[in-house]
């Protein structure tokens, strides 16, 4: 087998093994002759083209007599192994790919459009895999090995990582790097069938009018991307807080205070949660606040800012429907270390959450909005919530695409009137509910 097929072909699993013996032994060669310290002083681009000289002479010199393309390959891929994280490096640059996931040196997936692929290329060896692992891991001052073989970090680029490694997983160390989200506008969302211009006109009212508003879904359903999109309704001049594990929010408005979690140091000192970072939130003079995810006590740290004056406020939650993530909200309310009973929550969210979009993945790997739902209940009632959209959708057919329409409804009215007081207006598809009676045909209540 050629160079050329060797580099190109990786799926030929003996080819692998000789490519990844080539490689290996010139970025051997390669860092005999650099001085690393000479290179740490050198900014990421500066290394790069720095490395790719000195391995070219390398290959001019010892190597064997190799194509232009044939030698620009096996340059890349010993610098990516030197630099980078390999093999994974080009997966990392296609902009199409939303996630990559390693289950062990032999199957490697992504997620391109919403569907799953494996892609016909594998690791030399369990132990390249484990290498790559370990670069992630080390710079965020991370370790991972039998004694801590679960590890979430982020590349400097700004991609969520996830590392698990044996004895827990049994195929092998498992590696899944969630892509950076792009910022997209709600303008683009309507491009993708996610939402439509009446979705955008309520969702901006509600915004505005500073409603709080709860983003639900399951995980990939895009729960950040359409967070990220709302808050740039929010007006200029507000001072916002953003709050997240992993920075991913991107405001573009001029008065936005970053803040990130830190999770403990290999001692297991150091961490600063998300419910820490809320409450400190408190103390910044905040005009809204935007928590990337609830997921434990801060919780109800987010629901008492909310129903005591930090209107507006943006979350995110882990939730199948709208009324499962009220009922999540509740339970994680509930883990707060503050004596609450289970039953007062009720009366914490009913007071807090005003509207609930929900958002889904379809069988063709589209994401949409749902169901928006405001929640029409107060102090201890049972949850009553109003919806006031919903996505249709028709039966799943041949074309592998799925179809449907955006069913809209009467809000309630005193959520018109709230928006008329605000200087917002009610978009003329929705329209408002004339009684209590019309909004019972379609509203819905759920217990604890």
């Amino acid at each position: 087998m050629s160079l050329r097929a060797r580099i190109n072909a990786p799926e030929a699993v003996s080819g692998q093994h000789e490519e990844g013996h080539l490689v290996a032994v010139y970025r051997a060669k390669l860092l005999e002759e650099i001085d690393l310290a000479e290179m740490s002083a050198l900014a990421a681009a500066e290394r790069r083209v720095r490395l790719e000289r000195v391995l070219g002479h390398i290959i001019s010199r010892e190597g064997p007599v190799l194509s232009t393309h044939e030698r620009s390959l096996l340059i890349r891929r010993v610098v990516d192994e030197a630099l980078g994280l390999g093999i994974l490096e080009p997966l990392l640059e296609d902009a199409s790919i939303t996630e990559i996931m390693v289950n062990g040196p032999e199957n490697i997936f992504v997620e391109r459009g919403g569907r799953i692929e494996r892609l016909p290329m594998r690791f030399a060896s369990t132990e390249q895999l484990m290498q790559t692992i370990e670069r992630i891991v080390s710079t965020v001052n991370r370790r991972v090995d039998e004694s801590h073989p679960m590890v979430d970090a982020r590349l400097p680029s700004g991609e969520r990582v996830n590392v698990i490694i044996p004895p827990l997983a049994l195929s092998g160390p498992t590696l899944t790097i969630r892509r950076f989200p792009r910022a997209f506008t709600l303008q683009e969302m309507i491009g993708f069938g996610s939402l439509d211009e009446q979705i955008i006109a309520l969702l901006a009212g509600f915004v505005r009018a500073k409603f709080n508003v709860i983003v639900s879904g399951a995980t990939g359903t895009g729960k950040t991307t359409l967070l990220n999109a709302l808050s740039g309704l929010i007006p200029e001049g507000e001072r916002i807080v953003t709050i997240e594990d992993s920075a991913e929010l991107q405001l573009q408005q001029s008065h936005v205070i970053t803040l990130e979690s830190r999770p403990p140091n290999v001692e297991g000192k150091g961490q600063v949660t998300i419910r820490d970072l809320v409450r400190n939130s408190l103390r910044m003079r905040p005009d809204r606040i935007i928590v990337g995810e609830v997921r434990g006590g801060e919780t109800l740290d987010m629901l008492q800012a909310m129903s005591t004056g930090h209107d507006g406020s943006l979350a995110t939650v882990h939730a199948n429907s709208a009324e499962d993530g009220l009922m999540r909200l509740q339970t994680l309310g509930s883990m707060s270390d503050v004596e609450i009973p289970y039953i007062a929550l009720k009366d914490q969210i009913n007071s807090a959450v005003d509207v609930i979009v929900q958002l889904a993945r379809y069988p063709d790997g589209s994401r949409k909005v749902s169901e928006i739902a405001i929640l029409d209940s107060h102090g201890r009632e049972e949850y009553r919530i109003v919806s006031v959209c919903r996505f249709e959708a028709r039966p799943f057919t041949s074309d592998g695409v799925v179809h449907g329409h955006f069913g809209y409804h009467p809000v309630p009215r005193r959520i018109a009137e709230r928006l008329y007081l605000a200087g917002e207006t009610t978009p003329p598809a929705f329209g408002v509910a004339a009684d209590d009676s019309q909004l019972a045909a379609r509203g819905g209540e759920t217990g604890e």
